[in-house]
């Protein structure tokens, strides 16, 4: 796996620079631009006998009923006719997001995610739930059939799942009533704001948009670009926000290196160099070994016979290689440097932290 992961990263180094260039709506988002987050408490029902069985469950069905119109209660001391027990609904939490621009009457995909002791959502149906934002007001109403990734059996005292099955999505499942619009211009000016701010790229989207519209962008930060609708009156600021947004532009990156310890994976940026420098990485392993030894008491001494545990503790280093590291200059370099070295992706993470501490690794380390 090692080896697989190396060569894409010798791949990813020989691609050239024209193709490292990006378009400036893929590295920026316009102020007031933004997504809005809602949320709402509803029930899914008709599951096969996947559902809750607590009592907080059953009362909300209660008092969903009693909202239809329906006289229903849940009470141990009620007769048993006269109590809702139902192991096919689930109180659930639903989220969506809806855009900055999404109208009145158009739909969303909304997630369900069951909140009391369900086992599965897998074949249910959303009730009607109102969607609220922060301000408390209704922006959306979610209802329909779930749709879950994976599946659960459980057959005696056995069973078999896959995947997640408390966690559903509705397709399409919201409509949006209420819209939140944004503001992409005020007073004649918009902001570019960078998802990677870097001095450098906000330093060359702002030359990028002068040299086709002089005196429109200002670089005010590493993190914005102010932008000045031009003097062309044919164009709307929609307009000239979109022609802006295709304009590409080669960003600067930070030189990084990301480790992932539960899984083993490593990236390395494009920009990661390593000075002059010698390793050596090696385990040291140590082993406890118990043997039971039998002492027999001497003849008419009335002892009995006893087990004697014995304990040997050995331990051993595996030959550990100094390997000197040239200065490199491209990740293609790094990538060699390591694959000769023969570290595993684990080990990845001791040697690069101890690289960093040395001053010999000219990257950021991240460690996830």
């Amino acid at each position: 796996m090692y080896r697989l992961l190396i060569a894409a990263v010798v791949s990813l180094a020989a691609v050239s620079q024209a193709s490292a260039q990006a378009r400036i709506k893929d590295i920026t988002d316009v102020s007031g631009a933004r997504a809005n987050q809602l949320y709402g408490f509803g029930l899914v029902v008709g599951l096969d006998g996947t559902g809750s069985r607590s009592t907080f469950t059953q009362q909300v069905a209660v008092d969903l009923l009693q909202r239809m119109g329906t006289s229903t209660q849940i009470f141990s001391q009620l007769p048993a006719e006269s109590v809702i027990r139902s192991t096919s609904i689930s109180a659930v939490l639903v989220t969506a997001e809806i855009g900055p621009f999404a109208r009145k009457g158009s739909r969303v995909d909304v997630t369900v995610s069951a909140i009391d002791d369900a086992r599965s959502l897998q074949g249910g149906t959303l009730i009607f739930t109102p969607l609220r934002g922060a301000d408390g007001n209704v922006y959306a109403l979610a209802q329909g059939p779930l749709s879950v990734g994976g599946f659960s059996v459980t057959v005696g005292g056995g069973g078999v799942q896959k995947n997640h099955v408390n966690v559903g999505r509705v397709p399409s499942g919201g409509i949006i009533e209420k819209e939140a619009p944004g503001e992409l211009v005020r007073d004649g000016k918009a902001t570019l704001l960078l998802k990677d701010p870097d001095p450098n790229t906000a330093r060359m989207i702002a030359k990028t948009i002068n040299d086709r519209y002089p005196g429109t962008a200002v670089a005010t930060d590493p993190g914005a670009v102010a932008l000045c609708q031009p003097t062309d009156l044919s164009k709307t600021a929609t307009q000239f926000i979109a022609e802006v947004g295709l304009f590409e532009v080669r960003p600067d990156t930070t030189a990084r290196v990301v480790i992932n310890e539960r899984t083993g994976t490593v990236v390395a940026g494009e920009n990661v160099t390593i000075s002059p420098t010698a390793i050596a990485h090696g385990n040291l392993y140590i082993g406890v070994s118990i043997t039971p030894l039998i002492s027999q008491p001497p003849p008419f001494s009335g002892g009995g016979t006893v087990v004697v545990p014995r304990t040997q503790v050995t331990g051993s280093e595996q030959q550990a290689r100094l390997l000197p590291l040239p200065k490199s200059t491209t990740v293609a370099d790094v990538a060699r440097s390591m694959n000769a070295l023969g570290v595993t992706p684990r080990d990845l993470i001791a040697v690069f932290q101890m690289m960093k501490k040395a001053g010999a690794l000219h990257a950021e380390v991240v460690i996830e």
